[in-house]
């Protein structure tokens, strides 16, 4: 897979380059919007992964241009530090075929971006995350709870796609701690706030919720029609 970064910002770029090109990708990289337009024009690239703060042409006029003006289809992944459903949207609004909110693994850019080009390629990907009405698309990073998208800052999100990837599996908090924060916290009150932001969102007609708490052991995401 060939990949162009488009990237301004110079400390990411470099990570980024140094990783695909240690994992055995071809990679080029460009500071700005109008270095990438050209570079797309004259090579070719299997997917970009594209930063929406650039500087003079912002990603999203430079997906667009991608799109309208070069009529490529190149995968897109967006970069950014912008993580509002709107901002979301008004990315794939753009043409951006994936999202994802920095600060980022890059295990997790490499594991998009070889999604994308499945996808391109006529492979079947469902990744899409189910219990109940509940959705989770890691793709797009949006959850959408008896089909209407969630509003969830970063942490809760990633607190319900941890529990959603395995339901009925009881998490102990220092688990999903290690998992949302990526160390244990110093109260217990950090979680309980995500968790109780989450019980409100997720509540069934009943009033119940499908986020269970099991005393002295942990959490768990229970089947609403198992409940």
């Amino acid at each position: 897979m060939r990949i162009l970064i488009v990237e301004d910002d110079a400390t990411i770029a470099g990570n980024l380059y140094e990783y695909f090109v240690a994992r055995g990708y071809g990679v080029d990289a460009a500071p700005n919007g109008l270095t990438a337009l050209h570079l797309i024009a004259t090579q070719h690239f299997d997917a970009a992964v594209l930063d929406i703060g650039l500087p003079g042409m912002d990603g999203l006029t430079l997906a667009q241009r991608i799109r309208k003006d070069a009529k490529s289809a190149l995968p897109i992944l967006m970069l950014t530090a912008r993580d509002t459903l709107d901002d979301k949207l008004a990315g794939f609004g753009a043409g951006a075929d994936d999202y994802l909110v920095k600060p980022f693994a890059l295990k997790e850019v490499e594991a998009r971006l070889v999604a994308l080009l499945k996808r391109a390629q006529g492979q079947v990907v469902d990744t899409i995350q189910r219990l109940g009405e509940l959705e989770y698309d890691p793709f797009s990073g949006i959850a959408s709870w008896r089909g209407q998208p969630l509003k969830l800052p970063p942490k809760s999100l990633k607190l319900l796609q941890t529990l959603l990837a395995r339901p009925g599996r009881l998490f102990s908090r220092d688990e999903l701690e290690q998992t949302v924060w990526g160390q244990p916290q110093a109260s217990s009150d950090t979680l309980r706030s995500h968790l109780s932001q989450l019980r409100r969102e997720l509540t069934l007609a009943d009033g119940r919720s499908i986020i269970e708490t099991v005393h002295g052991r942990g959490y768990r995401l229970v089947n609403p029609h198992e409940k």
